[in-house]
């Protein structure tokens, strides 16, 4: 049975955290426990420096500890295969070649990358890398590098699939229909969660997360700065849960007849914000516990993380070679020596320094 590809990743600019959790980690691992799936993970090292340029070394760092969180939530390394980013040649190149398919106006263009900017004006200012603007050229790359058919993602980076396919209908519309595959969305199941102070996004820069490697101390004291209700100054007056995001967070952690009674609680001013916020950090804090415990061993056994990365890459690495070599039917070429190659690949050798002397003289003789 020929399994579909399946290409997902994260930036290293940071330990992941539960909206990692609910709205990509847990869905990698039923992908990867599904006979019909071959998932790839890469740790996008080079995307991250589209905004970290003036602090690799917290990319550098960072890799392995999204690592190890990767392996603390379930990713096993037989069935997925991790690697890292900048190890894989055969991406940069063909971002090179795509960047010549895209406009600056279209990339400007995309919503994803318009809200990102807009979010980032502190480190960018008015004027955006080109690095950081055209970001889903190289994303684009990464996913055809692999043949990646099916791409987990949530709907607010649509876009950046719908400019892959943009780009590979493009290059195959020059090289040969079929050269490249089109890669398909596989939206979460999960929306995006919210941070601890209701912002609609939980973001590493924004100090509203729950990382997965968080004490449980750390846990409690997050959840008890959980914002509440405004209007609910007394224990005993009425609260509203939905504007609560400690009852957001139940939904997420607590089993559905118990989140039932709290929100009932909640509205007939039963139950107490405080004791509310308790009850949550425990069930955060038990669910997490068999993550913080598989990553305390790959914490004190970093070899084995490396060893796992470094496997992983070269893994992914024969595979880049061999999508390369398989998927090129014909090459135009420019440079001053002719190719000649096996007869399977068509090659036009393109003599730039004679036609532009042909050129030159037709139009001496026109002018005469």
């Amino acid at each position: 049975m020929n399994k579909k590809r399946v290409l997902t990743g994260d930036r290293p600019t940071g330990k992941l955290h539960i909206g990692h959790y609910f709205g990509s980690l847990k869905t990698r691992v039923e992908m990867q426990n599904n006979p019909e799936y071959d998932p790839y993970i890469l740790i996008a090292d080079v995307q991250a420096l589209t905004d970290n340029f003036n602090n690799p070394e917290k990319v550098r760092k960072n890799v392995r500890e999204v690592a190890m969180d990767y392996l603390s939530v379930g990713i096993d390394p037989k069935k997925t295969t991790i690697y890292i980013q900048s190890m894989i040649p055969e991406t940069a190149e063909l971002t090179v070649f795509y960047s010549n398919l895209v406009t600056i106006a279209r990339l400007e263009r995309n919503p994803t990358v318009k809200t990102e900017i807009a979010q980032k004006r502190d480190i960018f200012g008015e004027s955006v890398t080109y690095g950081f603007l055209g970001y889903p050229v190289s994303q684009a790359a990464d996913i055809t590098t692999f043949e990646g058919e099916l791409v987990p993602v949530g709907e607010d980076q649509l876009p950046l699939i719908e400019q892959c396919r943009e780009i590979v209908r493009k290059f195959n519309s020059i090289y040969g229909e079929g050269v490249l595959k089109e890669p398909k969305a596989v939206l979460s199941n999960s929306k995006r969660i919210k941070g601890l102070d209701g912002n609609e996004k939980m973001g590493k820069s924004l100090g509203n997360a729950i990382y997965l490697s968080d004490s449980e101390e750390e846990i409690t004291k997050k959840v008890m700065s959980a914002v509440t209700d405004p209007a609910r100054i007394k224990k005993d007056d009425p609260g509203n849960p939905d504007i609560c995001m400690v009852a957001y967070y139940h939904n997420l952690f607590t089993p559905k007849e118990e989140v039932k009674t709290v929100c009932e609680e909640c509205k007939a001013g039963k139950r107490g914000c405080v004791a509310c916020k308790k009850q949550l950090a425990k069930n955060i804090i038990e669910e997490l516990r068999p993550i913080r415990e598989k990553r305390a061993y790959y914490e004190a056994h970093p070899e084995e993380v490396d060893k796992i990365l470094m496997e992983g890459t070269e893994k992914a690495r024969e595979v880049a070679k061999e999508v390369a070599e398989d998927g090129i039917k014909a090459i135009w070429n420019f440079a001053h020596t002719d190719l000649a190659l096996n007869d399977d690949v068509v090659v036009e050798n393109v003599h730039l320094s004679e036609s532009l002397m042909q050129l030159s003289y037709r139009l001496a003789r026109k002018e005469k």
